[in-house]
């Protein structure tokens, strides 16, 4: 049957009206049948002998593990807000932790997460089914969240209903994902805004061809031996089980809704297909979710332009010293996961740089992505409104991500480790991840897993285990100036003119009234080359260069699939050193945390390239073979990868804590940043102290981190200090004074942004919360830029936004995505402040900026700055967008779920916490 023309319709709102209109056109029996769940039938499974838990082991992962909507509850979720059978469900108990941890205890766990021992009790079976009629699969699904527990007797049974387990419950979103991997989602789901800017995004940094994806496959096979066969067979089932429900729904026409909104469904006659998944489209997939969470490093072409300003501020040594000061790279003050003292060094500054290729002031470019029709550069109508929502929608994920807290069982009430961790993947409905137990051979664990890669639990619990994950943010890519020969097209390679290859991937979308987007078509166009995708253009010395991506994941997304598998396999993680050796097979750049009965482990992964001797990771370096990776291949993207033990590790230490902050000592992390303030400060502060304490329960850690997750940590960590500048003495001005006042007495109760009562909508200390949003980007501007000057202020800027409250749409997460205070400038104002006020500082900037280091003159800035903030009204400070009105200061802050499909949710209070959590403390060991 041929595909229609898609039409996104998925942002249009569902009227009352508008929904009888539908119903009397549709068939009933249609819709009818869309409320209704597959049949189902078999017999109830018992609690599992294989739990090593004792039943202290929970996790959450709103909004709800129910992802698929059929067009009726589309159209009911629209026209009046009803919501499918655990579409939410696990929503409300996420939320109402942020009002109900102060009174938590061990037995209240529960209210606010889900049971996450494995298998099913009887009286809680909610449906059983066998799959495609197989009989060597069960999937049973549990009454409280709907979530899956599949147990099969082969393996390959297995893994087939995992696919079709993870179809039932996020098949669009799978759909949505695999498009964007492959840079086609326009053409798949309409030409929005939204649309452009998540596949112009992704693909610009994975712009693979089929054959580069197939490539993948049979690389990862090869190279993986035993266990890579396994984890083919292991797809190959999956991605049949996946296959089985799309033709499954489809004859009984219970499929998501969404492809009857945008055309490739017909509502009356079932015309249309929903193409079948192939193997090459989870490495479409894998290489969306490298792009989001496992991928540190780069922005070596603004790190050079920021040094460029600040050597023509100062001269080249001086503004060189400034330039560092500001980069913090290796800054004595930053909070550590390993606090041992032990040392990883990894991109250190190398005392005589070599190869550095800065560009020529003024002459970078960014390349062109974006072309029309005659495949003429396309003007900047075409990009400019998808450009936002390409940011939000990549660094709302990639920006703030994930934490983890984990206590030795020497500090603990019971004698066994406790951990409370996960990662933040954003908020989105439906969610990217999806909630799981798999049971099979050489499979058992249960947890959270990205949609269309749930093949494995990628983060969660065996039977005797637990593991988590942070973005670690490590340098894996590096930027290369490869100088031009003949033509812009072509470089020079080895001292051979050598031809760009061209990648293109052309969308076309028709009319909608959904959102206002007209009819269109454009080209994404990448220049590859050896060293990677071309991403700007410029100069060196008068010399035309392209400035080429490479990262070590690159064309190597699948590789990881080796790392997962281990950490389901019982019979291959029995310890924290083998935990430890399953996940070095994982190339992503992550932070992984572990808990038994008796230990608990860290380790960082990722291919962390051996560069040239005199290379600094920093900036960018020509492309030649004396500062190329060591025994880099270009062929195969290979090349010489520091050892295991180089990566920051431990095995039992105190305590463990991370919140995307510096990993060890001398270990140089990618993000801007990691100085004296970080919000990782924000959970040492409190473990350390529980730990002191000694008896640490669960309750008391995830009161930890629920007291760390509504924080400011501009008000906890940074504010104390300005206001012993300000001096409430020395302020003469009434509207300055009261500001003080207030400021004063939030931190005194606690410095949160928390409602005055359970759905109050009201934030407690309002007043007070409203001036330091308001002052924090007025003062810093008024301390820094009058001593770096403007240039050099705004390059710095662009390094690192000053700003990332919870409402601060112009962070790099943008607004309503939870994730906050993971950059800004606050490390920077802490630091000055100290100085100022004559107090020790390690690593320090290299002069005093505010009032130019005069105690007074920084005082009169403070208090003129606040004396502004003060006057600015809540509209002002919260001028409103499309989910809030102006003033509005609680839904500035609010949670929104980010619609990826045609069910939407209500907001939620602010939390800055994991999306996916676990709290798990094991009585006992295989």
């Amino acid at each position: 049957m041929p595909r229609r023309t898609p039409r996104t319709t998925l942002d249009r709102p569902i009227t009352p009206r508008r929904f009888a209109k539908f119903l009397k056109a549709a068939s009933i029996c249609v819709l009818v049948a869309g409320l209704l769940s597959p049949a189902v039938g078999g017999t109830a499974t018992a609690a599992a002998s294989n739990d090593y838990c004792g039943g202290q082991c929970s996790d959450i992962l709103p909004p709800g593990e129910n992802g698929n909507a059929t067009l009726a509850q589309i159209l009911l979720n629209q026209a009046f807000g009803t919501q499918p059978g655990h579409a939410e469900d696990q929503l409300g108990p996420y939320a109402n932790l942020a009002t109900g941890y102060s009174t938590l205890t061990d037995a209240k766990i529960n209210t606010f997460f889900n049971d996450a021992s494995f298998g099913v009790s009887s009286d809680q079976v909610a449906s059983t089914e066998k799959p495609a009629g197989r009989s060597d699969v069960t999937i049973v699904r549990d009454k409280k969240t709907g979530v899956p527990h599949i147990t099969g007797t082969t393996r390959y049974g297995t893994e087939f209903g995992a696919g079709y387990a993870a179809a039932e419950d996020r098949l669009w979103l799978m759909d949505v994902f695999r498009h964007v991997g492959r840079g086609q989602l326009t053409t798949f789901a309409g030409g929005a805004a939204s649309n452009q800017g998540l596949e112009q995004e992704f693909w610009r940094n994975a712009p693979y061809t089929e054959a580069d994806l197939q490539a993948q496959i049979d690389n990862a096979v090869a190279a993986a031996g035993d266990h890579g066969k396994q984890a083919l067979a292991d797809v190959n089932a999956y991605v049949a089980g996946i296959n089985a429900y799309i033709d499954a729904s489809d004859s009984g026409r219970y499929f998501p809704g969404e492809y009857v909104l945008t055309g490739h469904k017909d509502s009356i006659t079932n015309a249309g297909t929903i193409d079948h998944f192939k193997t090459t489209d989870l490495v479409a997939l894998a290489s969306v979710i490298g792009t989001l969470f496992g991928s540190g490093g780069g922005g070596e072409v603004n790190n050079a332009i920021s040094l460029l300003a600040a050597q023509s501020k100062y001269g080249v040594e001086e503004g060189t010293k400034v330039w560092e000061s500001f980069r913090e790279r290796n800054d004595p003050e930053a909070v550590l996961t390993v606090h041992n003292g032990e040392s990883f060094p990894y991109a250190a500054k190398p005392d005589s740089p070599q190869g550095e290729a800065l560009p020529d002031t003024g002459s970078v470019t960014q390349e062109q992505l974006v072309y029309d029709r005659t495949g003429s550069a396309a003007g900047s109508s075409a990009t400019s409104a998808s450009t936002t929502a390409a940011t939000t929608a990549r660094t709302s994920a990639k920006r703030g991500m994930s934490n983890a807290l984990v206590v030795s069982g020497k500090y603990t009430a019971s004698g066994h480790p406790i951990a409370v961790f996960g990662p933040q993947t954003g908020y989105f409905a439906p969610q990217l991840l999806m909630l799981q137990e798999i049971q099979g051979p050489g499979i058992s664990a249960r947890g959270a897993s990205f949609a269309g890669l749930s093949m494995y639990v990628e983060l969660g619990r065996g039977q005797d285990y637990s593991w988590s994950a942070t973005t670690s943010g490590q340098d894996i890519i590096d930027t290369y100036a490869v100088e031009l020969c003949q033509d812009d097209y072509h470089y020079l390679y080895h001292g051979t003119c050598t031809a760009m290859d061209k990648v293109e991937q052309k969308n076309s979308w028709t009319p909608t009234t959904a959102d206002g987007t007209a009819a269109g078509s454009y080209t994404m166009r990448v220049w590859r080359t050896k060293y990677g995708p071309v991403e700007y253009r410029a100069t060196v010395g008068g010399k035309k260069v392209a400035y080429t991506t490479l990262r070590s994941s690159f064309l190597h997304e699948a590789d990881s699939i080796i790392g997962f598998q281990m950490l389901n396999d019982p019979d291959y993680v029995k310890s924290p050193a083998t935990f430890q050796s399953a996940v070095q097979h994982i190339n992503y750049t992550f932070n992984w945390f572990y808990a038994d009965s008796q230990h608990t482990a860290y380790y960082n992964s990722g291919d962390n390239p051996v560069r040239a001797s005199g290379v600094d990771a920093e900036f960018p370096v020509w492309a030649q073979a004396a500062y190329e990776w060591k025994n880099w291949n270009p062929a195969t993207n290979t090349a010489d990868y520091t050892p295991a033990s180089a990566h920051p590790n431990s095995i039992d230490q105190d305590y463990y804590i991370s919140w995307n902050n510096k990993q060890a000592k001398d270990y140089t992390t990618a993000p801007w940043g990691d100085g004296s303030v970080h919000r990782g400060n924000l959970l040492e502060d409190r473990v350390k102290k529980l730990v002191a304490a000694g008896g640490v329960t669960r309750s008391s850690l995830v009161k930890a981190m629920a007291d760390a997750a509504l924080e400011d940590l501009r008000a906890e960590d940074v504010l104390p200090k300005l206001l012993k500048v300000v001096g409430s003495s020395a302020v003469t001005d009434s509207t300055a004074a009261a500001a003080v006042s207030k400021l004063s007495a939030w931190v005194s109760a606690g410095a949160k942004r928390t409602e005055t009562s359970a759905g109050s909508k009201t934030y407690a200390n309002a007043d007070a919360i409203r001036i330091l949003d308001a002052w924090w980007p007025l003062l810093v501007k008024a301390e820094f830029q009058p001593g770096l000057g403007s240039d050099l202020y705004t390059a710095f800027t662009n390094n690192l936004p000053v700003d990332e409250s919870p409402s601060a749409a112009h962070g790099p997460t943008g607004s309503h995505a939870g994730s906050s205070f993971q950059y800004g400038w606050w490390s920077y104002v802490d630091k000055d402040i100290r100085a100022v006020l004559g107090e020790s500082v390690q690593g320090g900037l290299t002069q005093k900026y505010c009032g130019g280091g005069s105690l007074s003159s920084c005082r009169d800035i403070l208090i003129s700055t606040l004396k502004e903030a003060a006057g600015k009204t809540a509209s002002q400070v919260y001028p409103g967008d499309d989910q809030c009105s102006a003033g509005d200061q609680w839904c500035a802050d609010s949670i929104v779920q980010r619609t990826l499909g045609g069910i939407k949710h209500g907001k939620i209070s602010w939390q800055n916490r994991p999306t996916f959590q676990q709290v798990v403390e094991y009585t006992s060991h295989r």
